[in-house]
């Protein structure tokens, strides 16, 4: 009777989320996986001292400088990911497709001379970049044979009572999963260990169903220009949208006859535990770039972009739900709740060259740097929120981390091949568990290019290694080995007028 007034008295009260704006967030929406126009795409992205696409205004401004005409170009892309977890000597593959708007944008002549010196042209043009790709589906299987989601929650809430618990144990706390050990209000058991006062029954399956959605796409608006074709310059805006929305459902279920402590409750048979968080924001940044050419075969490139500022809405909510043989189901939901709070992510600075052989071929490779310690949570309006432990979490989880890309194209008359390698380095510290995190990108494509029309095709293969993290207990920590496959095909289609 005691805990069943506590829960009414609770249900009006107001939870703060302890998983709101984590490291994890930082370097999601700090990363860049650039994709465009598929021959972006399919040279590895290896544009910093190209230049003359249109997906390169998100990357060195300086590129729409090589354009002597007007363009617009169109890329609708097709998204594959495939993801295997293992987990308990179990292992699992689910995937999923995305349709989706790659690249789109044009660019237009301003000035245009006809001379070899002085201002050749000046041009003004606009892109819409998908910078990452956020959608992913996992399915974890394994046999909990020492631990629980409940035992995390239990553990972590040891030395706080009731109305001092997270939101997560207060929901497994109504649910019947965690309670109090006897004697103590501020001590916690669980189900599956008898509450501390018998004897610990594991051996239930645990199944965590993941689901990602989302995406960051930048509008770049770019003005540049051509200098006695040597020099190439060029200033962007970026204006990103993100969307991330996460949902997980982690179900634990037993054969086994595990008592309860309450006469109206006997045959605990499972519990599920829903947790959901949708951030949409909009960030600014500024981007400077060059292309110098030296000789008529090479050419240098260089782009810096300012931090983004990301002002992000965030919200939260989850619940839970039990089965008992005898009592029937228990379910608890904590009320949505808000957040609004800024992100500033890291600058970057790119550097590459390129070489053009005759008419026949180009190779390009550039290098990209980005300091993710620098990323920084802040608070907007009047919130009174301190950020500094988090940020200070940021500083010691994360590092710089260094890119690399690599492209080539051989032109057959009117026939282009092209290929592409990336590589996108390590940017967790080495004590963290995901240390190894690299991401690995394979790319080729063939173009077509008639008079004013091109049409362009290109494949892309990113794949990473992944330890995700179900729960931490004293036991143990419960991780899933995942290997993330991603197969992405692009089309473009551009048309140039004023040739």
């Amino acid at each position: 009777m005691k805990k069943i007034m506590l829960i009414l008295s609770l249900m009006l009260s107001v939870y703060s989320f302890n998983f709101a704006q984590t490291v994890d967030d930082a370097l999601r929406y700090s990363q860049i996986f650039y994709s465009g126009s598929s021959r972006f795409t399919s040279m590895g992205g290896a544009f910093t001292a190209l230049g003359g696409d249109l997906s390169t205004l998100s990357q060195n401004p300086a590129g729409i400088g090589v354009f002597r005409s007007s363009e617009i170009t169109m890329t609708p892309q097709l998204f594959h990911i495939n993801t295997r977890a293992s987990f308990k000597y179990d292992s699992s593959d689910d995937y999923l497709y995305d349709f989706n708007l790659a690249q789109a944008g044009f660019v237009m002549n301003l000035i245009r001379n006809n001379s070899e010196t002085g201002l050749i042209n000046l041009n003004l043009g606009y892109s819409f970049n998908k910078t990452n790709n956020f959608n992913q589906t996992a399915i974890i299987n394994g046999v909990g044979d020492r631990s629980s989601l409940a035992d995390y929650w239990a553990e972590y809430n040891n030395g706080y009572t009731v109305d001092e618990m997270s939101s997560d144990a207060y929901l497994g706390w109504t649910g019947y999963v965690i309670d109090s050990i006897s004697g103590y209000n501020d001590q916690w058991g669980t189900v599956f260990s008898g509450y501390g006062e018998e004897t610990s029954v594991y051996g239930q399956t645990i199944t965590r169903y993941v689901d990602y959605s989302g995406s960051t796409g930048e509008h770049a608006i770019s003005i540049g220009g051509n200098y006695s074709n040597k020099l190439f310059f060029g200033a962007a805006l970026g204006i990103s949208r993100l969307r991330f929305t996460s949902h997980y459902e982690h179900l634990e279920t037993t054969d086994e006859e595990l008592p309860s402590r309450y006469s109206d409750l006997s045959g605990f048979s499972d519990f599920r535990y829903t947790f959901d968080y949708d951030n949409t924001g909009t960030g600014f940044t500024f981007k400077l770039g060059t292309i110098y050419k030296p000789i008529e075969a090479l050419r240098i490139g260089f782009a810096f972009h300012s931090p983004t500022i990301f002002r992000i809405h965030e919200e939260a909510y989850d619940n839970l739900t039990a089965h008992f043989d005898e009592g029937g189901l228990q379910e608890a939901s904590n009320n949505i709740l808000g957040f609004d709070y800024a992100l500033t992510t890291p600058f970057r600075v790119m550097i590459g060259a390129a070489i053009q052989i005759k008419k026949l071929a180009l190779v390009s490779a550039e290098y990209e740097f980005a300091d993710y310690r620098a990323a920084r949570f802040s608070t907007v309006g009047n919130d009174s929120y301190d950020y500094s432990l988090k940020n200070q979490q940021i500083k010691n989880s994360l590092k710089s981390s260094n890119n690399l890309r690599l492209g080539a194209e051989l032109r057959l008359n009117k026939i282009y091949l092209r290929g592409g390698y990336s590589l996108y380095g390590r940017a967790l510290q080495s004590e963290d568990i995901n240390r190894e995190l690299q991401y690995n990108s394979l790319s080729c494509g063939i173009g077509f290019r008639e008079q004013n029309i091109n049409i362009d095709l290109g494949y892309t293969n990113i794949y990473n290694p992944l330890n995700y993290i179900l729960y931490d207990t004293y036991s143990e920590t419960a991780i899933s080995d995942m290997w993330v496959s991603r197969n992405i095909f692009s089309v473009t289609f551009g048309y140039k007028f004023g040739y």
